[in-house]
């Protein structure tokens, strides 16, 4: 029977309506795939003798840390891994075992890239420990790591869809990060004894087995019991909570929109994470402006960061307009309301996105004025230029988006296309050019006043750029609406 849905998946591939998209984004995810392996597996090669040659017990070290190691393990794939999809409804009315389905969609967790890179460190790692005199301990040891990653594997299916179990593990974690990074308490005292033990001990590494198989069990038994067209694909009804909102009525018709936007982000799970992730995105500059990394202590690459810190919102929100409101997006359209008013509520809310990331990031003033004013004037071009040239490309993404679920909260496969890339360089490379301009031939203001100056002038030609836009979303309307409606 696995087979069977093997060739039906197969099938469901080949004969996709964008099989030429998942065709290419397939080869460019294998090829970054590849590229995480081999670091990965240079890595578990490599840190034995990395540590050692820190004067560091390689072993002891690697257990002292596995539960951040774990713990930033889940928080990826609750981001990031996909949850098991089997289109059941036409499975549910053949003789086929609903245990049967259940263990399908689990199984294809199980070669998930989110488990296969950890065997490409923890498998060479053990090599060299084996190679090294560790003994067959080894072996135990390595045998109970991968049921700990397997173990996270089903551990997500279960939180996945349960923010009030992820968030405040995330939090407790953090805190005891804190905690040891400020010495007050030392979590890993009390963590590493027990995977020491795995490998001390011939029968410990039977433990993370043990777990493996009882949160499989849980896993099969929560899906199991979902698997109904009355239960698992019913809509669920919540009770309603009232919200006016009624300030923004000021604004007439751009105010309703503004409204059902502010809902949208405060009331769904995708929404939700990109705000999440969009202030994440503030703290992205510490890599740039704390010189740790030498490849980005350069001009070009802090007006880089300046436009990410405080444009975080305004990529991960922007891009998918209008793909937000693609469950009713046909009747949108069909309703008597101007084009112009649905694209500047959108346009709003990422000003006003952009400018509260900017006001959170001025703990950046720490590391000096200039730093910080390489945020300001990023945010000056992300209002200027970078909010029209989202909106331009999000005409061309016709990706309808499940805000139920959390995952590909940074793109989809139909967000990948030509239109698109071409529209992104200017996001980017201007700012960094123009600040490099101006810092290499004059100096750092002169930089600063280049990069603010194109966002001014951005500025200056809203609404001739909006009735650009306007024309092109209104061109692209009835492909987008098809678009909406494919299910591959």
């Amino acid at each position: 029977m696995f087979k069977h849905f093997i060739k039906l998946e197969w099938k469901s591939f080949f004969r996709s309506a964008s099989f030429a998209t998942n065709l290419a984004l397939k080869i460019i995810m294998g090829l970054g795939a590849l590229y995480f392996i081999v670091c990965f597996a240079i890595l578990g090669s490599a840190v034995f003798f990395i540590l050692i040659d820190e004067g560091l017990e390689p072993l002891s070290t690697i257990n002292t840390y596995l539960i951040y190691y774990l713990v930033g393990d889940l928080i990826v794939r609750w981001f990031f891994q996909k949850m098991p999809v089997t289109n059941i409804k036409p499975l549910l009315t053949l003789p086929i075992k609903r245990s049967t389905i259940v263990h399908y969609s689990l199984g294809k967790t199980s070669i998930s890239f989110f488990n296969i890179i950890h065997a490409f460190f923890f498998l060479p790692f053990t090599i060299v420990l084996l190679i090294e005199g560790y003994g067959y301990q080894a072996i135990l040891w390595h045998l109970a790591m991968m049921a700990l990653i397997y173990a996270n594997n089903f551990l997500n299916l279960i939180i996945n869809n349960k923010d009030l179990v992820f968030y405040p593990l995330v939090a407790t974690v953090a805190s005891f990060g804190l905690a040891q990074y400020y010495q007050f308490f030392n979590i890993t005292e009390y963590t590493k004894p027990f995977f020491q033990g795995m490998y001390d001990t011939n029968y410990l590494f039977l433990i993370p087995i043990l777990l493996l198989i009882i949160i499989y069990y849980f896993s099969f038994n929560y899906f199991k019991n979902d698997l109904n067209l009355d239960t698992g694909l019913a809509k669920k009804s919540d009770e309603a909570k009232t919200e006016n909102l009624t300030w923004l009525n000021q604004f007439g018709t751009l105010g309703t929109f503004l409204k059902n936007d502010i809902k949208l982000l405060k009331r769904n799970k995708r929404s939700r994470t990109t705000v999440i992730m969009s202030f994440l995105f503030i703290f992205y500059g510490l890599l740039f402006f704390t010189n740790s990394i030498e490849a980005y202590n350069n001009p070009a690459m802090h007006v880089f960061a300046g436009i990410f810190v405080s444009g975080g919102f305004l990529f991960t929100f922007g891009q998918f307009i209008p793909s937000w409101d693609s469950a009713y997006y046909q009747l949108l359209m069909s309703q008597n309301i101007s084009y112009r008013q649905y694209l500047t509520s959108k346009w709003w809310l990422m000003v006003i996105g952009t400018i509260i990331s900017t006001i959170i990031a001025s703990f950046y003033l720490y590391f000096g004025w200039q730093t910080y004013m390489l945020i300001v004037v990023g945010a000056v071009y992300n209002i200027g230029v970078n909010s029209h040239l989202v909106m331009l490309g999000g005409a061309y993404v016709k990706t309808p988006i499940d805000l139920t679920m959390a995952n590909k909260a940074f793109g989809d496969k139909q967000a990948f296309n030509l239109k698109t890339m071409l529209i992104s360089l200017p996001k980017l490379l201007v700012p960094m050019g123009l600040y490099a301009a101006g810092y290499y031939l004059f100096s750092a203001n002169i930089g600063f006043l280049f990069v603010a100056l194109a966002g001014v002038f951005g500025f200056t030609l809203r609404d001739m750029v909006f009735t650009k836009i306007e024309k092109i979303y209104k061109t692209e309307k009835y492909a987008t609406i098809a678009a909406y409606k494919q299910k591959n």
